[in-house]
């Protein structure tokens, strides 16, 4: 079973996530911040982390860098930005850190986010 780690801000968006991917068989842990995953992501050993941007705490980006520095005892093996922002020079950072790639929130509900992830863990 895949393991996905959801780090985003918004409860209902969260909760909405983590609801379906866990229906669809996944292994599904959240934060709400970004301190609490980088905790989570620096434990590692996620198939896939979701990554909101703009977030409490520590932004998506600053998570990416820390990961970058200190990598995680077991790896994660995907983290897909999760945003709103689209054309943004933000994201072309995030990729140079470790990002794969970007789901715009605005593009996904959730039947389209599982079918995403069921790509992107079969890639």
């Amino acid at each position: 079973m895949a393991k996905i780690l959801i780090v985003e801000d918004d409860k209902g968006t969260r909760d909405i996530y983590s609801s379906v991917l866990g229906q669809a068989g996944y292994e599904v842990d959240v934060a709400e911040n970004g301190e609490a995953g980088l905790a989570k992501a620096k434990e590692g050993g996620y198939d896939l982390i979701l990554l909101d941007v703009m977030l409490p705490k520590m932004d998506g980006i600053a998570l990416l860098g820390e990961l970058k520095k200190t990598p995680p005892k077991a790896g994660n093996k995907n983290i897909f930005l999760l945003t709103n922002l689209s054309h943004d020079p933000i994201l072309k950072e995030a990729i140079s850190l470790g990002a794969r790639d970007v789901i715009l929130k605005t593009d996904i509900n959730p039947g389209k986010l599982t079918e995403k992830v069921k790509k992107i863990l079969a890639a």
